[in-house]
């Protein structure tokens, strides 16, 4: 790559995470998904895959140290609370936060994708993005990056509660306002067999209280559930 054309991932470097990259082709890498290796075979020839890998790894690490040191919740507890820290929505929306769309190499075609697409390319690219920290200057840095843009969200999941099973708590919050059990029911299927969404509704009786879409009709009723609970948190 041309000075002209890394200077933008210098930029987001000083600007959003505060150092400059020594080695910059790591934030690029970071910040390259495989369908654009794809279609430039001739010039480009890696992915972030391979960092996105070891910054999941620390990710983890880092959040379940974090836990352990400042909560004495049993296991199955702090389990749930990791899983809602570091699931596929809140870091695309930590990656979201960051802005680093615009410097994502990818496929015209994954750049016109669906939503839920590129809300896991934001994520996996803020996994590689760890991973590239964490080469360049090491654990530490890493941690304060995850602290500052992941585990700072944990005290509004624990206010809202979206660590618990939507589904399960959605149907203990119906049992006890509405004396009724929660009902989920398509709505409807769209798209090719190898990319369906499909869209549910979640009923108390006849009254639709949420709707949500998703691969699989499990996800959507995960989604259902969470809209859901938004109309008995203020109860």
């Amino acid at each position: 790559m041309s000075g002209m054309q890394i200077a933008p991932y210098q930029a987001f470097a000083r600007e959003k995470l505060g150092f400059e990259f020594e080695t910059i082709q790591l934030l690029v890498t970071a910040l390259t998904h495989r369908s654009y290796v794809n279609e430039h075979k001739k010039s480009v020839s890696e992915h972030n895959e391979r960092l996105e890998f070891l910054g999941d790894a620390v990710l983890e690490l880092v959040v379940t140290d974090f836990l352990f040191a400042n909560y004495t919740e049993p296991e199955g507890i702090l389990t749930s609370w990791r899983a809602a820290l570091v699931r596929t929505e809140s870091i695309s929306d930590a990656g979201n936060k960051l802005g680093y769309e615009p410097l994502l190499r990818m496929s015209k075609g994954e750049k016109g994708g669906s939503d839920r697409a590129r809300a896991q390319i934001l994520a996996n690219a803020f996994e590689a993005v760890i991973g590239a920290i964490y080469l360049e200057r090491g654990y530490d840095d890493a941690a304060e990056f995850i602290h500052k843009h992941i585990t700072s969200k944990l005290d509004a999941i624990l206010a809202e509660g979206s660590w618990r099973d939507p589904k399960s708590h959605l149907q203990e919050l119906v049992q006890r306002y509405d004396n009724t059990t929660p009902q989920y029911r398509v709505l409807t299927e769209a798209g090719p067999d190898h990319d369906k969404v499909f869209t549910l509704g979640v009923f108390s009786g006849e009254t639709k209280i949420g709707e949500g879409a998703g691969p699989s009709k499990q996800s959507a009723q995960q989604q259902a559930a969470r809209d859901a609970l938004a109309t008995y948190r203020n109860r």
